[in-house]
């Protein structure tokens, strides 16, 4: 079984968690502003969508309907297929962001194929939404199965909170280990905060200026996010048991001194 890397095993995957944390505010401000409202990283957005929609007896549109099983579903999927992998001995990271990708772009090819505007609830619409979905819903999985110590990279409400508490526990704390454990999680939090915020701002103003080919965005993140990990670090070089064996015993301080004989 392969263990997964940590994120602060290279620099590539030190920068992985704020390339997706803009994925996720670009992807979920341009699902939000041309798809009728639909967040397709905020989810719990989508519940509270359509809870004030079946109180207010209001239509509600397809897509903020399918949003939450269709995550749930691909969530549920993603599991099976790092498993999968994991027996094989294979890491998820790599593929878990070449399916993100392949997702996004067919987002991205949905919205241009659209036009200028989409409409939410027809077929076009409906598909782009989902394919942003279940990008995000592979997000959301691969920093938790496939990187160790990563922040969220789409849910900020958890981030702020957790990087407030740790801020505290650094200026107040006085336990050396916490406080060190507490700047640790800071550090890894604070840029997936900027980064969503960021993303979220290029996003709006792109959408703005270019309306849904603004999708381009963070599925040219997608790719920029894959290459942050396709370098590989050098592999130790494994020795043959059966060699190493055969070298210590050759070797003249470890042979064994034999009892002469008469």
């Amino acid at each position: 079984m392969t263990a997964a890397p940590s994120v602060d095993t290279s620099l590539g995957l030190k920068l992985l968690p704020t390339v997706l944390s803009v994925i996720a505010g670009s992807a979920d401000v341009i699902s939000f502003l041309g798809l009728g409202g639909l967040f397709v990283a905020h989810i719990t957005g989508n519940l509270v969508i359509l809870a004030a929609h079946v109180v207010t007896g209001t239509r509600v549109g397809i897509a903020p309907m399918l949003s939450v099983p269709v995550f749930i579903l691909v969530l549920g999927l993603l599991r099976f297929l790092a498993a999968g992998l994991a027996a094989l001995g294979l890491a998820s990271l790599r593929p878990l962001l070449v399916l993100q990708f392949v997702l996004l772009g067919g987002f991205l090819a949905l919205s241009i194929s659209a036009g200028p505007r989409i409409d939410p609830d027809g077929l076009n619409g409906v598909l782009a939404g989902m394919l942003g979905v279940s990008a995000m819903a592979v997000q959301n999985a691969l920093v938790q199965l496939s990187v160790r110590e990563a922040p969220s990279t789409a849910v900020m409400t958890t981030n702020i909170t957790r990087f407030t508490m740790d801020v505290g526990e650094v200026l107040l704390g006085r336990d050396p280990g916490e406080v060190a454990a507490a700047r640790r999680r800071a550090n890894h939090t604070w840029p997936a905060i900027v980064g969503f915020a960021a993303g979220a701002g290029l996003g709006a103003a792109l959408f703005m200026i270019a309306g849904p080919p603004s999708a381009a965005l963070p599925t040219g993140l997608a790719l920029l996010a894959l290459t942050c990990v396709l370098r590989r670090p050098p592999a130790l070089r494994r020795t043959s048991p059966l060699i190493t064996s055969r070298r210590i015993k050759d070797c003249p301080s470890h042979r064994r001194t034999l009892p002469e004989q008469g």
